[in-house]
């Protein structure tokens, strides 16, 4: 066995990145998006066990709608690149490219066992270059096809070691082989076909037999005329051994699929569900059709599913010559590499193994596929047929009058693929280039007008992905999912009826129910999502919230493990205000999915409804366990922490925020949050920063701007808190609690007495029954000397509020003033802010205090919805210096913290209470 030198890998490598290099400019599309971007496996908090139990899009093997691709070892690689780059998209598709390149070199050395060193370069060049690659190699799932195949390779290139001299066994290459098997079959399912390809080789190779050779020695056997060769005995052990490793395998595999094939429906592959003759014929016209995209790789196309290939369904149908024509062909080359000796034969056979038996699980002849025709399955039987027209081209080099023509050809071919493959990679861009791309091939897939329309549909071009999606339901008017799709784009361009309209037909097109009868393998998954999207469509409307959840149980009677529909059934129950019914649904979607992190967190949401904060906090805890990334769950568990008022709970309140802020830099509503947990831990600075940070991102925040005047008022920075309210009240005029703190500041701070009128003046025009209000203007007349309009003020403040003591308290001093001062001989105020009474000096500030007081009593009275005073009940006494000096600076000070608190509570309550 010839090695390969060093200048030939730098050959290959050379011309790998050559073609290759802008498919490191491609993102994730197609089939990645379920295999990288939907597939919680590849997150580092999955337990890597996840990997052996699931499929390869993630989905439980044990579940019925699981596609049944089985290839850990493959998705252990994304996880990988996951590790190390998240989901940036190029370290993937570097990684592709290098597996591409050691796939190559390592055909190098397998041409080398049946070709010269010049056949075997140009061999494994036309591989490095075919556009037929372009699927497995710049699509991220094509990896499968890119690992399966480097083991394929290496567990073939074992086996040829096992033949010792004078036809002993080597076993230890025979183990190799069978490890090696068995990890290509855990990176695709096709990878155990080698050990066929092994057989082969023992048998005709390694051996040196021919098919005539062998049937004399079986009929001598059989005749009694002679004994079993030695050579033929140690031949027939080591393909016992082979054969009984892959039936292990395969009983293996079985198992995991737990014997189930997956469900597929017709428009994935028409043919598997179609009678005879069509089926038959249809499925033998595909070999011709997948051998031409080899010969001719002009024209490729992402998806070959639903109409691109229309069914073969007469005897009388001239595509029917092709599929005679090819197995002509290849019966011809079968006959030529098994009857006769010599290494043309020898290499012609191989070449043939590596074409036929790879393909055979692709075939649709033992078992049916979820496609009609996949380029990335032909990445293994292009090997052969690069040795194939290797060894041609080198018959015909051979010959002098060929010879520059067969070179010129040659340059040709690589130029030109390797210049389609270039090109073929832009295709892989993006989704709306692919699926373009793939429309200028064929126009009667319904699919690709599907996915045109789902690429321009994530862009929100919603009136152009409508065309694409109503263009896919006039080329396949039985397809479901192209009438969900006109539905749902509808519903986003807000045409309800429209909508509706297109859910019903697709609700049409699906099988009726009958009492009794399971549908689960009739019924794609996907497809009743109608239900769920009709009822989400209707539930909009009030009255029909019974219809809706109608819709839900439908789905669920037709599928009982229809996840989806309890979880949207969950929701709506909890619309329909029955919290108990929505736990019951939410409990049975998690019966079916335990690792679901978004279950735990509608369960908590349900918890919280049922007035149970315990509980909703558990159920939080488990959706972060699952997905510590979960921004709802930071944000809501976080909340919960808040309100609970437990202290112990504050810093893994913050340190939950904090992550959450990490995950949405751009939700002011977490920053505010913050501000609030300092506020709470008397943090000022920090709270002032935080909620300074949710003012920049989201300007006029009500609740953030409130709460920071409010901050600015509790640290002796009224002044700040100023522009604060301006800004504030600018953007909502009618915020009480704002024009209140406004008024309070300016009466106390600036002594804008008129400006304070104003702000209480509004409060009334908004809502004259205000009791705050109103009682705080009591406080404004007071001040500007009016004792008589502000005794009828507390009069009238009175009446509204008959049972608060404090106003009948305060009214009581206002008179007891108007008695004093109708007694003194002098009743108007001095200018030095004090007023003469009885021939004695009353100072004025004492009743600014009971004002205070007054203002301070109703501010807390307002916030805890309570309809007494915070202050000492005492009774009336008429002097009322002596009563207003009972309270010392310590204990107003006391009080105006208190007032502050419950100012901040208030606004948090009601923040809540609308949604902010």
């Amino acid at each position: 066995m010839a090695d390969v030198s060093l200048k030939e890998a730098a050959l290959i490598v050379g011309v790998v990145a050559a073609c290759y290099w802008n498919s490191l400019f491609c993102g994730f599309v197609f089939d990645d998006v379920s295999a990288i971007l939907d597939n919680k496996d590849l997150h580092p908090s999955t337990p890597l066990k996840n990997l052996f139990q699931n499929d390869f899009w993630g989905t439980p093997m044990s579940e019925e709608r699981s596609h049944k691709s089985y290839r850990p070892l493959t998705v252990l690689t994304f996880r990988l690149n996951y590790l190390f780059s998240e989901l940036n998209a190029v370290s993937y598709h570097l990684l592709n490219l290098v597996f591409h390149a050691v796939v190559c070199i390592v055909f190098l050395k397998v041409c080398k066992l049946f070709l010269d060193n010049r056949s075997s370069v140009i061999a494994s060049l036309l591989f490095a270059v075919h556009p037929i690659h372009t699927e497995a190699v710049t699509g991220v799932v094509g990896r499968a096809e890119l690992l399966s195949s480097i083991f394929f390779l290496a567990a073939f290139l074992s086996y040829t070691k096992s033949k010792g001299p004078d036809n002993t066994i080597v076993w230890t290459p025979i183990a190799v082989t069978v490890c090696l098997v068995a990890v290509a079959t855990l990176c695709k399912e096709q990878g155990i076909t080698v050990v066929g390809i092994c057989c082969v080789y023992e048998v005709f190779i390694a051996q040196g037999y021919t098919l005539p050779t062998l049937l004399d020695a079986a009929m001598q056997i059989l005749r009694g005329k002679c004994n079993i060769p030695y050579s033929m005995l140690q031949t027939l052990l080591k393909l016992i051994v082979l054969m009984f490793s892959t039936l292990l395998l395969v009983v293996v595999r079985v198992q995991v699929i737990q014997s189930q094939l997956p469900v597929f429906t017709r428009f994935d592959n028409p043919a598997a569900v179609s009678p005879p003759p069509a089926r038959q014929l249809t499925f033998n016209y595909l070999l011709p059709v997948n051998a031409w995209l080899l010969l001719n790789p002009s024209e490729l196309c992402c998806d070959w599913t639903m109409g691109t290939i229309p069914l073969v369904e007469s005897f009388l149908d001239i595509r029917n010559i092709a599929t005679i024509t090819f197995f002509c062909f290849l019966g011809s080359l079968i006959v030529f590499s098994l009857r006769y000796p010599g290494d043309s034969s020898k290499t012609v056979l191989m070449a043939l193994c590596l074409i036929v038996l790879p393909f055979i699980p692709a075939s649709n002849l033992f078992f049916p596929v979820g496609f009609v025709v996949a380029e990335r399955v032909l990445y293994v039987p292009s090997m052969g047929f690069c040795i194939l027209v290797a060894h041609g081209w080198k018959r015909l080099s051979n010959k002098s009058v060929l010879r520059k023509l067969s070179w010129i050809c040659l340059s040709v071919v690589l130029f030109t693929h390797a210049l389609k493959t270039l090109h073929r990679n832009w295709d892989w861009e993006s989704e709306y280039t692919l699926f373009m791309s793939a429309l200028k091939v064929n126009k009667n897939n319904a699919k690709l007008w599907n996915n045109v329309g789902h690429a321009l549909e994530n862009e929100k071009n919603f009136e152009r992905a409508l065309r694409f999606f109503i263009q896919a339901t006039q080329v396949q008017p039985d397809d479901i999912g192209a009438h969900m799709n006109v539905g749902r784009t509808y519903k986003n361009l807000n045409k309800t009826k429209e909508a509706e309209e297109s859910y019903m037909i697709a609700k049409s097109l699906m099988p009726q129910i009958i009492p009794g009868k399971k549908y689960a393998a009739r019924v794609a998954p996907n497809h009743l999502n109608v239900y769920i999207n009709l009822a989400n469509l209707i539930r909009a409307n009030e009255s029909r919230l019974e219809e809706a959840d109608q819709l839900y149980r439908q789905a669920i009677s037709m599928r009982p493990d229809f996840k989806q529909a309890y979880i949207s059934r969950g929701e709506l129950l909890l619309k329909m205000n029955k919290p108990v019914k929505a736990k019951e649904a939410y409990l049975r979607a998690l019966e079916l999915d335990r690792t679901n992190a978004d279950l735990w967190y509608n369960l908590a949401i349900v918890y919280i409804e049922l007035k149970d904060p315990t509980e909703a906090l558990k159920n939080f805890n488990r959706a972060l366990e699952l997905n510590p990334k979960h921004k709802l769950a930071l944000f809501n568990s976080a909340l919960l922490m808040q309100e609970s008022g437990d202290s112990m709970l504050r810093p893994e309140a913050k340190k939950r925020l904090l992550s959450y802020v990490k995950e949405e830099p751009q939700d002011a509503n977490g920053y505010f949050n913050l501000g609030m947990l300092a506020m709470d831990d008397k943090k000022d600075a920090e709270a002032e920063s935080w909620m300074k940070k949710a003012i920049r991102l989201q300007p006029g925040f009500r609740s953030a701007l409130f709460n920071l005047a409010l901050l600015y008022s509790q640290t002796a920075k009224e002044l700040m808190a100023l522009p604060v309210l301006e800004e504030l009240l600018r953007h909502y005029p009618d915020h009480t609690k704002g024009l209140i703190l406004k008024g309070d500041i300016l009466m106390n701070q600036k002594k804008d007495i008129s400006g304070a009128k104003k702000c209480f003046e509004k409060i009334l025009e908004m809502d004259p029954n205000n009791v705050q209000g109103k009682h705080n203007l009591c406080v404004v007349y007071f001040e500007e000397r009016d004792l008589i309009k502000a005794e009828k003020c507390l009069v009238e403040t009175l009446v509204l509020a008959p049972h608060e003591e404090y106003i009948q308290h305060h009214l009581n001093i206002v008179r007891s003033k108007i008695s004093l001062l109708s007694a003194a001989e002098q009743s108007t105020f001095p200018a030095d802010g004090t007023a003469a009474v009885g021939g004695k000096k009353i100072p004025f500030e004492n009743l600014k205090e009971v004002k205070n007081e007054q203002k301070t009593t109703q501010t807390l009275n307002s916030n805890i919805n309570k309809g007494q005073s915070n202050s000492k009940k005492r009774t009336e006494k008429n002097d009322t210096d002596k009563e207003t000096k009972k309270k010392s600076t310590k204990e107003i000070k006391d009080i105006e913290k208190k007032r502050v608190a419950a100012l901040k509570r208030l606004e948090e309550i009601e923040r809540i209470l609308n949604g902010e």
